[in-house]
């Protein structure tokens, strides 16, 4: 036993290190974006398409700028959940399928302090679009439009 405790520590410690140095790589990289089309609107949405940087998302932003947002690219359809730990400003949320259309959305969602509702779609998405609040109001953005954006 004590032999196998001396292995898992071996292995666990190097691994530890790895992907902290993974995610701070990651974490520190350059930004990527991408311009997104709402309804008459065009966004300049930076890209959200992994782990780290969907974990992180909008924390710990003082504001986001008028006709941005963020843009959450996932693998597969599924039902993202969104928290609001660590924000501080109210976004809304649009859940994008992968036909981009947006088959959910989220108006206000508030910042929160430690515990915190997770937000998720009632269809599946593969992309979320998160913007300022008051953005779909003021957009008349419902269920069903369209989204364009490229990926490369």
């Amino acid at each position: 036993e004590e032999r196998l405790d001396i292995v898992d520590n071996a292995v666990l410690i190097p691994v530890a290190v790895l992907v902290i140095i993974a995610l701070y790589v990651v974490l520190k990289s350059p930004a990527k974006f991408t311009d997104v089309t709402v309804g008459n609107v065009t966004l300049n949405a930076e890209i959200a398409d992994t782990w780290p940087k969907q974990v992180k998302g909008l924390m710990f932003r003082d504001s986001l700028p008028k006709n941005q947002g963020m843009l959450f690219i996932f693998s597969s359809d599924g039902y993202p959940g969104i928290w609001m730990a660590n924000m501080s400003i109210p976004i809304d949320i649009l859940w994008i399928d992968s036909k981009h259309k947006i088959v959910d959305v989220m108006e206000n969602a508030e910042p929160c302090g430690i515990i915190c509702p997770t937000y998720t779609p009632e269809s599946a998405s593969r992309y979320v679009l998160e913007v300022n609040a008051g953005f779909v109001k003021e957009n008349k953005i419902r269920v069903g439009n369209k989204v364009q954006f490229k990926l490369s």
